[in-house]
């Protein structure tokens, strides 16, 4: 279908694609034509079935609706794939997304030209991704609901299970969705509580958009992610421990799998860390993590430091172990390096 398209008709098809609507007059001064231009232009995508809607309202405008069918999208080079890549490495922290990813590629790459089908295919023959189990993902047709719902500033319901206060039904304004480590967390204003609040996606269901829209609050951090690193540590956790270590702050977040907001510069050679958590162990991996080198310093919460001594006599056993087979120092460094 689309090669019976002008070029100038390609333009504009490629720009409904990439927002919710556009006004007449904003399309007119992308594309350097006339708003007449633009209506014929309109009318000749819906003769080609392209399912193009005339929003009305306050100001007006056009949107690409979904149709019975999917219609074609317009995709350069490189998206085309970044997207096959991303489809052939999706893995945890989504429930279900690699049967549909597989689903979804096969249908990508049977429209792909030759040149980019063989790019693909080198960079999924070089890959070879870790199937770490993540626990419980979140739901697809969740993070669909709410990241429209985010788009387009709409109040959505669900109903929500919190570690500490039980099943609830919740009332949000969405503002953004943040993916730390293997969990999706929704940011939103939660209208019966009157606070902004962070949700794990994974925690929650029936996800229903209202049909409402509002005018969107001004979030009270720099950014989501920000926002959602101070809400984190300022809740309650078992154990604590902070780490000062002779590194700047980016080498410090490079090393470590934590929040931005959690690592914080005290000089240009020197940081401290806060790691914080309701089960030790995963404290006693993060410290791996860091490496934290002789001139390191710690405090936090006592309670803690019985479960990392049994952390470490489990790695004094295995090195105990190792030590035990006899072998010459260095011959098992070598066979790894030979294989």
């Amino acid at each position: 279908m689309t090669q019976d398209l002008p070029a100038r008709m390609l333009r504009l098809l490629s720009l409904l694609q990439t927002r919710r609507a556009w006004t007449g007059d904003e399309l007119a001064e992308r594309l350097g034509v006339t708003l007449r231009t633009i209506r014929r232009d309109i009318d000749r995508l819906r003769e080609l079935g392209y399912p193009v809607e005339s929003t009305t309202g306050r100001i007006g405008g056009y949107r690409l609706a979904a149709g019975a069918d999917l219609p074609p999208l317009l995709l350069d080079d490189e998206e085309a794939v970044a997207i096959a890549t991303a489809l052939r490495t999706a893995t945890s922290g989504v429930s279900g997304i690699a049967e549909s990813a597989v689903r979804a590629l096969a249908k990508l790459e049977q429209v792909l030209p030759a040149r980019l089908r063989h790019q693909v295919a080198a960079i999924h023959t070089a890959t070879v991704p870790v199937p770490w189990d993540s626990g419980p993902g979140a739901d697809p047709s969740a993070l669909a609901t709410l990241a429209a719902a985010c788009r387009d500033h709409e109040i959505v319901t669900f109903t929500y299970a919190s570690r500490s206060s039980g099943t609830a039904h919740r009332r949000v304004e969405p503002h953004g969705l943040v993916v730390a480590g293997h969990r999706w967390y929704l940011i939103a204003y939660d209208t019966d509580r009157a606070d902004w609040r962070p949700f794990r996606v994974d925690r929650l269901t029936d996800a229903t958009p209202t049909g409402r829209r509002v005018t969107p609050r001004e979030l009270p951090a720099a950014d989501p992610v920000a926002f959602l690193g101070a809400r984190i540590a300022a809740a309650p956790a078992r154990y604590a421990l902070t780490v000062t270590v002779p590194d700047d702050a980016a080498t410090v977040r490079a090393r470590t799998q934590v929040l931005p907001d959690r690592v914080r510069p005290l000089d240009k050679h020197t940081s401290t860390i806060e790691l914080t958590a309701d089960d030790p162990r995963r404290i006693a991996l993060q410290l791996v993590d860091l490496t934290p080198g002789p001139d390191s310093t710690f405090q936090g919460t006592a309670e803690l430091a019985p479960h990392l001594e049994e952390f470490g006599r489990l790695l004094l056993r295995v090195a105990e172990a190792l030590t035990s087979t006899g072998e010459p120092n260095g011959s098992t460094a070598r066979r790894a390096k030979d294989r």
